[in-house]
Protein backbone atom coordinates (compact mmCIF):
# COMPACT_ATOMS: atom_id res chain seq x y z
CA UNK A 1 0.00 0.00 0.00
CA UNK A 2 1.28 3.43 -0.80
CA UNK A 3 1.21 6.21 1.49
CA UNK A 4 -1.44 8.58 0.58
CA UNK A 5 -1.90 12.27 1.32
CA UNK A 6 -5.15 11.71 3.63
CA UNK A 7 -2.99 9.91 6.28
CA UNK A 8 -3.00 12.09 9.33
CA UNK A 9 -4.69 10.65 12.78
CA UNK A 10 -7.00 7.70 11.87
CA UNK A 11 -8.43 6.77 15.56
CA UNK A 12 -10.42 4.59 14.82
CA UNK A 13 -11.50 1.45 12.18
CA UNK A 14 -14.90 -0.21 10.78
CA UNK A 15 -14.23 -3.36 9.04
CA UNK A 16 -17.37 -5.16 6.98
CA UNK A 17 -16.24 -8.44 6.34
CA UNK A 18 -19.27 -9.15 3.91
CA UNK A 19 -17.95 -6.59 1.81
CA UNK A 20 -14.36 -7.16 2.24
CA UNK A 21 -13.45 -2.95 3.19
CA UNK A 22 -12.82 -1.11 5.90
CA UNK A 23 -13.70 2.50 6.22
CA UNK A 24 -11.09 4.42 8.26
CA UNK A 25 -12.04 8.06 9.83
CA UNK A 26 -9.28 10.67 9.46
CA UNK A 27 -9.91 12.92 12.33
CA UNK A 28 -7.24 15.29 11.62
CA UNK A 29 -3.41 16.49 13.02
CA UNK A 30 -4.05 16.35 16.73
CA UNK A 31 -6.57 14.19 19.31
CA UNK A 32 -9.66 15.43 20.79
CA UNK A 33 -9.75 19.12 22.65
CA UNK A 34 -6.70 19.63 20.27
CA UNK A 35 -7.15 19.04 16.45
CA UNK A 36 -6.24 22.19 14.95
CA UNK A 37 -6.54 21.08 11.13
CA UNK A 38 -9.79 18.98 11.21
CA UNK A 39 -10.31 15.89 8.67
CA UNK A 40 -13.17 15.32 7.04
CA UNK A 41 -12.42 12.55 4.55
CA UNK A 42 -13.30 8.44 5.34
CA UNK A 43 -10.77 6.19 3.51
CA UNK A 44 -12.01 2.88 1.43
CA UNK A 45 -9.80 -0.15 1.86
CA UNK A 46 -10.07 -3.10 0.06
CA UNK A 47 -9.17 -5.77 2.73
CA UNK A 48 -8.93 -8.63 -0.07
CA UNK A 49 -6.55 -6.22 -2.38
CA UNK A 50 -4.74 -4.38 1.03
CA UNK A 51 -5.03 -1.13 -0.93
CA UNK A 52 -6.60 2.50 -0.27
CA UNK A 53 -9.35 2.29 -2.73
CA UNK A 54 -11.11 5.45 -2.71
CA UNK A 55 -12.35 8.76 0.08
CA UNK A 56 -15.90 9.66 1.10
CA UNK A 57 -16.45 13.32 1.10
CA UNK A 58 -17.88 14.29 4.31
CA UNK A 59 -17.80 18.10 4.07
CA UNK A 60 -19.05 20.17 5.47
CA UNK A 61 -18.48 18.27 8.24
CA UNK A 62 -15.72 17.57 10.13
CA UNK A 63 -13.09 15.86 12.51
CA UNK A 64 -14.93 12.39 12.27
CA UNK A 65 -14.24 9.90 14.61
CA UNK A 66 -16.37 6.87 15.52
CA UNK A 67 -18.46 4.94 13.29
CA UNK A 68 -21.25 2.27 13.38
CA UNK A 69 -22.26 0.26 10.99
CA UNK A 70 -26.25 0.27 11.95
CA UNK A 71 -28.90 -2.68 11.13
CA UNK A 72 -30.48 -0.74 8.39
CA UNK A 73 -26.81 -0.83 6.70
CA UNK A 74 -26.18 2.94 6.74
CA UNK A 75 -22.74 4.02 8.26
CA UNK A 76 -23.22 6.71 11.04
CA UNK A 77 -20.04 8.63 12.27
CA UNK A 78 -19.56 11.76 14.55
CA UNK A 79 -18.27 14.59 12.76
CA UNK A 80 -17.72 16.13 16.73
CA UNK A 81 -16.85 19.60 15.63
CA UNK A 82 -19.84 19.78 13.65
CA UNK A 83 -22.02 18.82 16.66
CA UNK A 84 -23.68 15.81 14.08
CA UNK A 85 -23.88 12.27 13.26
CA UNK A 86 -23.54 12.16 9.42
CA UNK A 87 -25.29 9.37 8.06
CA UNK A 88 -23.61 7.49 5.07
CA UNK A 89 -25.47 5.17 2.24
CA UNK A 90 -22.57 1.94 1.58
CA UNK A 91 -24.27 1.16 -2.00
CA UNK A 92 -23.24 5.10 -3.77
CA UNK A 93 -20.33 6.08 -0.71
CA UNK A 94 -21.97 9.52 -0.02
CA UNK A 95 -23.38 11.51 2.62
CA UNK A 96 -27.43 11.30 2.87
CA UNK A 97 -28.15 13.07 6.01
CA UNK A 98 -26.56 14.75 8.72
CA UNK A 99 -28.49 14.12 12.56
CA UNK A 100 -28.12 16.44 15.47
CA UNK A 101 -26.02 15.35 17.94
CA UNK A 102 -26.36 18.36 19.94
CA UNK A 103 -22.53 18.48 21.35
CA UNK A 104 -19.44 19.28 19.36
CA UNK A 105 -18.13 17.25 22.25
CA UNK A 106 -19.58 14.35 21.04
CA UNK A 107 -17.09 11.77 20.24
CA UNK A 108 -18.11 7.90 20.41
CA UNK A 109 -21.28 6.83 19.34
CA UNK A 110 -23.10 3.41 19.71
CA UNK A 111 -25.97 1.93 18.35
CA UNK A 112 -28.67 -0.17 19.85
CA UNK A 113 -29.16 -3.99 18.77
CA UNK A 114 -32.65 -3.21 17.39
CA UNK A 115 -31.58 -0.17 15.38
CA UNK A 116 -34.06 2.03 17.63
CA UNK A 117 -31.80 4.29 19.28
CA UNK A 118 -28.14 6.49 18.70
CA UNK A 119 -26.31 7.10 21.48
CA UNK A 120 -22.95 9.55 22.02
CA UNK A 121 -20.63 10.37 24.55
CA UNK A 122 -20.38 14.00 24.72
CA UNK A 123 -16.84 14.26 26.22
CA UNK A 124 -16.58 17.67 28.39
CA UNK A 125 -20.33 17.94 28.44
CA UNK A 126 -20.56 14.93 30.49
CA UNK A 127 -23.95 14.28 29.27
CA UNK A 128 -25.21 11.29 26.43
CA UNK A 129 -26.91 12.36 23.59
CA UNK A 130 -29.66 10.22 22.87
CA UNK A 131 -31.36 10.00 19.04
CA UNK A 132 -34.03 8.14 17.28
CA UNK A 133 -32.70 6.64 14.44
CA UNK A 134 -35.84 5.66 12.46
CA UNK A 135 -36.85 9.33 12.74
CA UNK A 136 -33.06 11.00 12.49
CA UNK A 137 -33.76 13.26 15.67
CA UNK A 138 -31.85 14.16 19.01
CA UNK A 139 -34.35 13.18 21.82
CA UNK A 140 -32.33 14.82 24.14
CA UNK A 141 -29.86 14.37 26.68
CA UNK A 142 -28.67 12.21 30.15
CA UNK A 143 -27.06 14.19 32.73
CA UNK A 144 -23.88 12.51 33.86
CA UNK A 145 -21.72 13.43 37.12
CA UNK A 146 -18.80 14.10 35.68
CA UNK A 147 -17.23 14.07 31.91
CA UNK A 148 -16.69 11.13 29.94
CA UNK A 149 -14.38 9.05 27.71
CA UNK A 150 -16.16 5.98 26.42
CA UNK A 151 -19.57 4.26 25.62
CA UNK A 152 -21.00 0.92 25.44
CA UNK A 153 -23.66 -1.14 24.69
CA UNK A 154 -25.02 -4.25 26.23
CA UNK A 155 -26.19 -6.77 23.32
CA UNK A 156 -29.82 -6.84 24.96
CA UNK A 157 -29.71 -3.43 24.86
CA UNK A 158 -30.97 -2.20 28.04
CA UNK A 159 -27.82 -1.13 29.54
CA UNK A 160 -25.42 1.94 28.34
CA UNK A 161 -22.34 1.90 29.93
CA UNK A 162 -20.53 5.58 29.82
CA UNK A 163 -16.94 5.49 31.28
CA UNK A 164 -15.91 8.56 33.43
CA UNK A 165 -13.42 10.69 32.40
CA UNK A 166 -12.35 12.07 36.07
CA UNK A 167 -12.28 9.31 38.03
CA UNK A 168 -12.27 5.02 37.83
CA UNK A 169 -15.58 4.36 37.45
CA UNK A 170 -18.63 3.47 35.29
CA UNK A 171 -22.12 5.35 34.79
CA UNK A 172 -24.81 2.63 34.39
CA UNK A 173 -28.30 3.92 32.09
CA UNK A 174 -31.23 2.25 31.57
CA UNK A 175 -32.21 2.98 28.38
CA UNK A 176 -35.51 2.02 29.28
CA UNK A 177 -35.65 5.39 32.04
CA UNK A 178 -33.34 7.28 30.47
CA UNK A 179 -31.16 7.83 33.69
CA UNK A 180 -28.19 6.81 35.15
CA UNK A 181 -29.09 3.64 37.75
CA UNK A 182 -25.61 3.22 39.27
CA UNK A 183 -22.12 3.91 39.53
CA UNK A 184 -19.36 1.50 39.26
CA UNK A 185 -16.07 1.87 40.96
CA UNK A 186 -13.10 0.12 39.05
CA UNK A 187 -11.15 -2.02 40.93
CA UNK A 188 -7.66 -2.14 41.17
CA UNK A 189 -7.36 0.73 38.40
CA UNK A 190 -5.83 3.71 39.67
CA UNK A 191 -6.56 6.13 37.47
CA UNK A 192 -9.65 6.88 35.00
CA UNK A 193 -10.87 4.58 32.25
CA UNK A 194 -11.10 5.41 28.13
CA UNK A 195 -12.92 2.65 26.11
CA UNK A 196 -15.76 -0.05 27.30
CA UNK A 197 -17.25 -3.03 25.10
CA UNK A 198 -19.39 -5.61 25.81
CA UNK A 199 -19.22 -9.42 24.50
CA UNK A 200 -20.70 -9.95 21.68
CA UNK A 201 -23.17 -12.54 23.87
CA UNK A 202 -23.16 -10.33 26.39
CA UNK A 203 -20.99 -12.33 28.74
CA UNK A 204 -18.16 -9.80 29.55
CA UNK A 205 -17.97 -6.23 30.04
CA UNK A 206 -14.29 -5.19 29.23
CA UNK A 207 -13.16 -1.94 29.82
CA UNK A 208 -9.24 -0.19 29.59
CA UNK A 209 -7.74 2.30 31.23
CA UNK A 210 -5.06 4.14 29.05
CA UNK A 211 -3.42 5.71 31.95
CA UNK A 212 -3.33 2.62 34.43
CA UNK A 213 -2.36 0.41 31.82
CA UNK A 214 -5.17 -2.10 32.71
CA UNK A 215 -8.15 -3.80 31.26
CA UNK A 216 -10.75 -4.60 33.56
CA UNK A 217 -13.20 -7.91 32.67
CA UNK A 218 -16.46 -7.60 34.50
CA UNK A 219 -19.63 -9.63 35.23
CA UNK A 220 -22.57 -8.23 32.81
CA UNK A 221 -24.01 -8.13 36.44
CA UNK A 222 -21.43 -6.00 37.61
CA UNK A 223 -20.79 -7.55 41.11
CA UNK A 224 -17.64 -9.32 39.91
CA UNK A 225 -14.54 -7.74 38.46
CA UNK A 226 -11.08 -8.25 37.91
CA UNK A 227 -8.23 -6.00 36.20
CA UNK A 228 -4.96 -6.97 34.49
CA UNK A 229 -2.04 -5.73 33.26
CA UNK A 230 -1.43 -5.37 29.47
CA UNK A 231 0.60 -3.22 27.43
CA UNK A 232 1.83 0.68 27.60
CA UNK A 233 -1.99 2.61 27.24
CA UNK A 234 -4.23 0.21 26.10
CA UNK A 235 -6.99 1.40 23.97
CA UNK A 236 -10.03 -0.14 21.97
CA UNK A 237 -10.64 -3.54 22.08
CA UNK A 238 -12.46 -6.71 19.89
CA UNK A 239 -13.69 -10.63 20.28
CA UNK A 240 -13.27 -13.46 18.43
CA UNK A 241 -14.64 -16.05 20.31
CA UNK A 242 -13.37 -16.46 23.74
CA UNK A 243 -10.58 -14.00 22.84
CA UNK A 244 -10.05 -10.55 23.58
CA UNK A 245 -7.89 -8.66 21.39
CA UNK A 246 -6.75 -5.34 23.48
CA UNK A 247 -4.90 -2.49 21.01
CA UNK A 248 -2.10 -0.83 22.85
CA UNK A 249 -1.04 2.40 21.61
CA UNK A 250 2.07 3.03 23.53
CA UNK A 251 5.88 2.47 23.04
CA UNK A 252 6.60 -1.20 21.66
CA UNK A 253 2.92 -1.94 21.78
CA UNK A 254 0.79 -2.70 19.23
CA UNK A 255 -1.97 -0.45 17.11
CA UNK A 256 -4.84 -1.43 14.76
CA UNK A 257 -3.50 0.55 11.82
CA UNK A 258 -0.12 1.50 11.01
CA UNK A 259 -0.22 3.45 7.42
CA UNK A 260 3.59 4.17 8.09
CA UNK A 261 5.02 1.02 8.26
CA UNK A 262 2.72 -0.21 5.25
CA UNK A 263 0.79 -2.80 6.62
CA UNK A 264 -2.20 -3.43 8.48
CA UNK A 265 -0.52 -3.81 12.02
CA UNK A 266 -1.35 -6.92 14.78
CA UNK A 267 -2.78 -6.77 18.08
CA UNK A 268 -1.94 -7.72 21.56
CA UNK A 269 -3.96 -10.78 22.63
CA UNK A 270 -5.30 -12.03 26.02
CA UNK A 271 -6.88 -15.12 26.24
CA UNK A 272 -7.30 -18.15 29.12
CA UNK A 273 -3.90 -16.63 30.41
CA UNK A 274 -1.60 -16.74 27.33
CA UNK A 275 -0.68 -14.35 24.55
CA UNK A 276 -1.22 -14.59 20.77
CA UNK A 277 -0.14 -13.11 18.10
CA UNK A 278 -2.92 -11.91 15.29
CA UNK A 279 -3.92 -9.80 12.32
CA UNK A 280 -5.83 -6.95 12.98
CA UNK A 281 -8.56 -8.38 10.55
CA UNK A 282 -9.94 -10.58 13.96
CA UNK A 283 -13.01 -11.57 12.07
CA UNK A 284 -11.62 -13.44 9.54
CA UNK A 285 -8.21 -14.64 9.92
CA UNK A 286 -6.50 -16.82 12.83
CA UNK A 287 -3.25 -16.27 14.72
CA UNK A 288 -0.14 -16.42 12.87
CA UNK A 289 1.59 -17.60 16.15
CA UNK A 290 1.19 -18.35 19.49
CA UNK A 291 3.69 -17.72 22.69
CA UNK A 292 4.06 -18.69 26.32
CA UNK A 293 3.08 -15.82 28.52
CA UNK A 294 5.45 -17.62 31.44
CA UNK A 295 9.39 -15.88 31.43
CA UNK A 296 10.71 -13.70 28.42
CA UNK A 297 11.84 -13.91 25.07
CA UNK A 298 15.08 -13.33 23.60
CA UNK A 299 16.00 -12.50 19.86
CA UNK A 300 18.65 -14.67 18.29
CA UNK A 301 21.62 -12.23 18.01
CA UNK A 302 21.67 -12.51 14.48
CA UNK A 303 18.14 -10.51 14.58
CA UNK A 304 18.93 -7.85 16.49
CA UNK A 305 19.00 -3.96 15.21
CA UNK A 306 15.73 -1.89 15.97
CA UNK A 307 12.81 -2.37 17.86
CA UNK A 308 9.46 -1.38 15.72
CA UNK A 309 9.20 1.77 17.59
CA UNK A 310 11.66 1.60 20.46
CA UNK A 311 15.58 2.19 19.46
CA UNK A 312 18.23 -0.74 20.57
CA UNK A 313 15.74 -3.36 20.99
CA UNK A 314 14.71 -6.44 18.83
CA UNK A 315 14.12 -6.29 14.97
CA UNK A 316 12.52 -4.18 12.66
CA UNK A 317 10.41 -7.39 11.53
CA UNK A 318 8.75 -7.79 14.94
CA UNK A 319 6.08 -6.16 17.08
CA UNK A 320 7.57 -6.29 20.71
CA UNK A 321 5.69 -5.53 24.04
CA UNK A 322 7.57 -4.43 26.90
CA UNK A 323 7.57 -5.55 30.35
CA UNK A 324 9.77 -4.23 33.01
CA UNK A 325 12.41 -3.14 29.78
CA UNK A 326 12.35 -6.76 28.21
CA UNK A 327 11.06 -7.70 25.18
CA UNK A 328 8.80 -10.41 24.03
CA UNK A 329 9.05 -10.97 20.82
CA UNK A 330 4.77 -11.39 19.39
CA UNK A 331 5.43 -12.34 15.72
CA UNK A 332 6.46 -10.82 12.18
CA UNK A 333 4.34 -8.10 11.14
CA UNK A 334 1.95 -9.42 7.79
CA UNK A 335 3.32 -7.88 4.56
CA UNK A 336 0.89 -5.53 2.31
CA UNK A 337 0.98 -7.32 -1.31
Amino acid sequence: MRRRSCWKISPELLVVPDAGLAYVPIFGDGIHGRNPNPGHRLCIIDLEKRAHVGDIDLRPFIAPHTLRLAPDGMIYITCENSAVVAVIDRSTHKVVDAIDSGSTNGHRLVISPDGERLYTENEEDGTVSVIDLPRRKLLGKIKTPRPLAGIAISADGRTVVAVDDAQPSLFLIDTADGRITREVRLEGVPKAAQIARYAPDNSLLCVTSLNSDTVSLIDPSVRQQTAIKVGSQPMDMAFRGDELFVACQGPCTSSIFQSDSQSIASVLVWAANRLAFSNGLVDQRPPLARISSEGPMKLPRRKRSRCWRRPGCGSAEHIAWHIGGTCRIQGLFPTMG
